[in-house]
């Protein structure tokens, strides 16, 4: 594994100031105009109030509503982009889908609106992501978005703040936590450099293991000879030897 899957491109700068600057025409319009967005936010249980599932993201109460909402957007979308950019469209576009969706089903009976939603799917993403690949930037990068963004968890519970939709927040939660787990990341795994690293290793049929019991110990696995087969060994040939039997002096003096 090495760094050269983080390449800054201009979609790191262009996408987040795009997206938001998107949420600040459509709330121009609103004002500027006069429009009526917030039927179409998200109505729960009401087939008329699914249209919000698409449109709620986009459609904030106030200035201030908007404006808290830019600022982690902008920061979460660009480390989205920039960290995990193979992603970072589709943890998007079905963040709001299904952050949406089960906002329908939990929410309670009044229109949901603004883009909070999104930003809990994004720090939920992020966060458990790192923490799933082991890579150290990418852990660094969830413990970032947790000293910045940890004291959102708060409002994903019911009764802190009556004025929030907490099911919008636990839902985009519920949806990033689920969208870390179904993206892989294989381009951030650790590098297969042995064979006991990879996953249909048998260690009873490699050579080097076999040499180990149960219990670490080593093993002798050579099989010995036979000792009675080192000792007792016979020739035959049949080629003939001749002797000859000479007699010397000393034969003689004796």
């Amino acid at each position: 594994m090495n760094d050269n899957h983080f390449k800054f491109s201009n979609a790191v700068i262009g996408l987040p100031l795009f997206f938001v600057l998107f949420l600040w025409i459509v709330y121009w319009f609103q004002i500027r105009f006069d429009f009526d967005f917030y039927q179409n936010g998200i109505y729960p249980r009401d087939f008329s109030g699914l249209q919000g599932v698409l449109f709620s993201p986009f459609i904030h109460e106030n200035l201030g509503h908007l404006y808290n909402n830019s600022i982690p957007l902008l920061v979460l979308l660009a480390a989205l982009q920039f960290f995990y950019p193979k992603q970072t469209i589709p943890v998007i576009a079905y963040g709001i889908l299904f952050s949406g969706l089960i906002t329908w089903v939990i929410g309670r009976e009044n229109y949901h609106i603004g883009a909070s939603g999104l930003i809990y799917v994004l720090v939920s993403f992020i966060f458990f992501k790192g923490i799933q690949t082991r890579y150290y930037r990418l852990v660094a990068l969830s413990l970032s978005v947790i000293l910045l963004y940890g004291g959102m968890i708060w409002y994903v519970f019911p009764d802190v703040d009556a004025t929030i939709s907490w099911e919008g927040h636990l839902a985009g939660f519920i949806t990033g936590f689920v969208l870390s787990l179904f993206y892989k990341t294989p381009e951030y795994a650790k590098p297969i450099v042995y064979d006991w690293q990879k996953p249909d290793f048998n260690p009873e049929e490699d050579a080097f293991m076999k040499h180990f019991d149960e219990n670490g110990n080593f093993v002798n696995t050579e099989i010995p000879e036979e000792e009675s087969e080192s000792i007792s060994t016979y020739f035959n040939s049949d080629v003939s030897v001749f002797y000859t039997v000479t007699k010397s002096e000393s034969d003689d003096k004796i």
